[in-house]
């Protein structure tokens, strides 16, 4: 469907204004990002001859017409989470958690192997929290390493591992925001931007290799040590699964989704590998998921962990849990096209920001800040970015301005994961607590200062990258300074609680 652009000025900055400011009033996303889809609609139609029915119209047209050009991806998410649903349900859960329990001896090896599976399962940070919780809470009990501790590492490996991994949900969902043509590749050249993720994975790993702990964590630590240790082991599955069951699925889906996406892209007539796997990645990955969704047919069906009819309703039940994500990414694309495609907004504040002595090395870390606190105030992650990257990427829609695009896109991001990350309302901190059966509140309470730690050393990296333009200064300052700050918070840590 083509939409004819016309300029309308500052006027053009009050739908993606007006849908924040209604978020973060409202702590919901839906609505707010509805009212600055139709808002732009309104001043389209106002300023070319329209009328309110005709608003209406577009409106619905231009979601139509997103939905169009993002079918494979919607088709993906829904696959994806149909396998994430019969993973689930398979019982291979359980099964992994008593493997785990019998190779597991020391609190130092469960930290680690608890994380290591936490960038394994990195296709969905929903299903990482749960599954994660599940299959290492027993473990953890026993060597006494606290509930609060588990829901952390289970957190802290959920969204900041899904942000970078090109083959999960929300790489997909990200690209889908960027570009429609070449946004897989703009999302990987982000990945060396995105500080908090890579800070917040290397954080995990130090604490669970030294132990050093401080502030809440400490405490929650030290109660665990003190307590009893706990040999629950709660049957959460059906009792027949194996541990194949949940790792082969998995497998087989990430390898198709590779070998799709070079399929797709023409890799196998000659075209280079870069070239292919950005060519129409969605459809790459469609492919992996629908493989992923036959194995488990084949896993599953013939040894009678399901019958056809519950394998079934699995499918549905797990697709039914993507569509409120879903309908954030269609009113966001939506707004996105209202404001590049119809008003201007994009030509107005890159301009705005083209003509003004305002210094572009101080943009990453500002954006960083911006979208940290509108996560944190929405908990969501996707919603947040959703109505930014349009926004950044009108900022540095120039000649001028375009060096800072991929920088500012991955501060984005980053500021986008530590508020998701750390908010009490947001789901993946609500998964944490649920699937490690912590206390919510004690998750969020012993989880802020250490995520909000994480947070303020990539905020100097972004200060460091802004004018260096390159995120490698920042990031080996941000390690040392990261692992300095440990050494002296943890100074105190008692000496029952060294990792053996």
């Amino acid at each position: 469907m083509d939409f004819v652009m016309i300029e309308t000025g500052w006027v053009s900055l009050i739908p993606p204004i007006l849908a924040i400011v209604l978020a973060l009033i409202t702590k919901e996303v839906y609505s707010s990002l509805f009212a600055g889809l139709f808002s732009g609609m309104l001043i389209y139609m106002f300023a070319s001859g329209g009328n309110i029915v005709s608003a209406a119209s577009m409106t619905f047209d231009m979601m139509f017409s997103k939905i169009s050009d993002n079918a494979y991806m919607i088709i993906f998410l829904a696959l994806l989470w149909a396998v994430v649903s019969l993973v689930s349900k398979s019982g291979g859960s359980e099964a992994y958690g008593r493997w785990a329990g019998r190779k597991l001896k020391s609190k130092r090896s469960a930290s680690l192997f608890t994380s290591f599976l936490g960038i394994l399962v990195f296709i969905d940070d929903g299903f990482n929290c749960l599954t994660i919780g599940t299959v290492m809470r027993p473990v953890t009990d026993r060597l006494r390493i606290s509930r609060e501790k588990l829901a952390y590492i289970i957190d802290a490996t959920a969204a900041p591992v899904c942000i970078i991994a090109p083959v999960s949900s929300w790489a997909v969902a990200v690209a889908s925001e960027v570009s429609a043509t070449d946004g897989f590749n703009i999302f990987l050249s982000t990945i060396p931007y995105n500080l908090y993720a890579l800070f917040t994975i290397f954080f995990v790993f130090m604490i669970s290799v030294t132990g050093k702990d401080f502030g809440p964590m400490k405490r929650a630590e030290e109660r665990a040590m003190l307590s009893e240790a706990s040999d629950s082991t709660q049957e959460t599955g059906n009792g027949k699964g194996r541990v194949i069951d949940l790792v082969l699925p998995i497998v087989v889906l990430i390898i198709c989704a590779i070998l799709g996406m070079a399929y797709v892209g023409g890799f196998f007539q000659g075209v280079s590998f870069s070239e292919a796997i950005g060519y129409n990645p969605t459809a790459g990955l469609t492919l992996g998921a629908f493989a992923g969704l036959i194995t488990a047919m084949i896993l599953y069906i013939p040894r009678k962990l399901m019958k056809p009819s519950e394998f079934v309703m699995n499918i549905v039940d797990g697709i039914s849990k993507i569509v409120p994500p879903m309908l954030i990414l269609i009113l966001s694309w939506s707004l996105g096209g209202v404001c590049r495609q119809l008003i201007g907004t994009g030509q107005f504040v890159s301009g705005f920001v083209s003509s003004s002595n305002f210094p572009m090395g101080f943009l990453p870390v500002i954006i960083f800040i911006i979208a940290a606190f509108m996560s944190f105030s929405m908990g969501t992650s996707w919603g947040t970015f959703g109505m930014l990257i349009p926004i950044v990427t009108m900022i540095c829609g120039t000649p001028e301005t375009e060096i800072y695009l991929i920088p500012v896109l991955g501060a984005t991001l980053a500021g986008s994961v530590y508020g998701d990350h750390c908010s009490p309302i947001s789901d993946t901190t609500i998964l944490s607590s649920t699937g490690a059966e912590c206390q919510h509140i004690s998750h969020v309470e012993t989880q802020l200062p250490y995520a909000t730690f994480v947070a303020v050393i990539c905020a100097v990296g972004y200060l460091i990258t802004g004018f260096m333009r390159t995120p490698w200064v920042g990031i080996i300052v941000g390690i040392a300074l990261m692992i300095v700050a440990v050494m002296i918070l943890s100074r105190k840590d008692p000496a029952a609680f060294k990792r053996k």
